[in-house]
């Protein structure tokens, strides 16, 4: 079998599954694991987004929304030559990653007819559901099974040792400019870490909203997980944007109560949101886990060196 994972929650999702050898090709996206990497590339966005800030990259997608109607192009000449049987991809956000039906358009003119599968999560449940699909479509249903029993393992772990423990109050920001609340997996994430969600709704779409709108919540901890972004490029949009937050959550940032995640653990529904959970367990509870969980996914800002 030949896979082409035009989706970096897929692309983490095969090599989850021990499918490596499989993967023939990846999106423009993809960035983990680095093995992936020496893969051909068959897609790409139709602007650049180094170096621009958050408002820029918004103000770009809306133009290529409206110029084109989406904001990646799928090379299907490439993609005809690798002629794989399996392509993932997705329907979630048609701005995060390529759509289904932009890959569907471009299979279209293939010779050979590879099947299409569609990795839609939108709850923690669902994102293991796609694992199982992946495993499923590749015919290796009982690993599958396995890795998603392991998988729901951790979280539960997590589950259980915050327990009753009191449930800091928590804001969680997804993008700045303009701001959005999470929607889908992220506030399971929260909950699920111990802690209460203030803002945005699970399964549902991510939401734009206004600072209005969150004054006056003061949050125990603040939880900025720019979509998309590392922790450099999310601490400096985080600064650029710090006295907006300084109006809705003066007190979490002052005591020490905010924090910048990595966008791969919480933006992409693949198995690394496991990981966010654990690192979220840490923010919410330091108590009761290790600072080991943090482990890059999560950092303190602004930094206690830098205040």
């Amino acid at each position: 079998m030949k896979i082409v994972s035009l989706l970096s929650s897929a692309t983490e999702i095969v090599y989850e599954l021990g499918l490596e050898a499989a993967l023939v090709g990846i999106s423009h996206e993809c960035d983990y694991p680095p093995e992936a990497l020496t893969r051909p590339r068959l897609s790409r966005s139709r602007f650049d987004p180094a170096g621009l800030d958050s408002g820029e990259i918004d103000a770009a997608v809306r133009r290529s929304m409206e110029e084109f109607g989406s904001v990646y192009e799928v090379d299907a000449e490439r993609l005809g030559e690798l002629r794989p049987d399996l392509i993932l991809t997705q329907a979630v956000c048609e701005v995060c990653a390529v759509p289904t039906g932009s890959v569907e358009e471009a299979v279209a003119g293939l010779p050979h007819a590879p099947q299409v599968l569609s990795l839609d999560a939108h709850t923690l449940g669902g994102i293991l559901h796609t694992v199982q699909q992946v495993a499923d479509a590749a015919g290796i249903s009982a690993r599958g099974r396995e890795t998603v029993k392991r998988l729901q393992s951790r979280i539960d772990r997590v589950r259980e040792r915050v327990g009753s423990d009191p449930r800091p109050r928590v804001l969680a920001v997804e993008w700045l400019d303009p701001p959005f609340a999470p929607g889908h997996w992220v506030p399971e994430m929260i909950e699920a870490a111990g802690g209460e969600n203030l803002s945005g709704s699970a399964g549902g779409r991510s939401a734009r909203i206004g600072w209005d709108t969150l004054a006056g919540l003061d949050p125990d901890r603040l939880l900025l997980i720019p979509c998309g972004y590392d922790l450099p490029r999310a601490r400096a949009d985080a600064e650029q944007h710090r006295s907006a937050l300084e109006e809705v959550a003066q007190r979490a940032i002052r005591g020490g109560g905010a924090w910048i995640g990595h966008g791969a653990f919480f933006s992409r529904s693949g198995p690394r949101v496991v990981g966010g959970i654990e690192a979220l367990g840490r923010v919410f509870h330091p108590h009761l886990f290790d600072e080991a969980a943090l482990n890059g996914r999560v950092e303190q800002w602004p930094s206690p060196e830098h205040p």
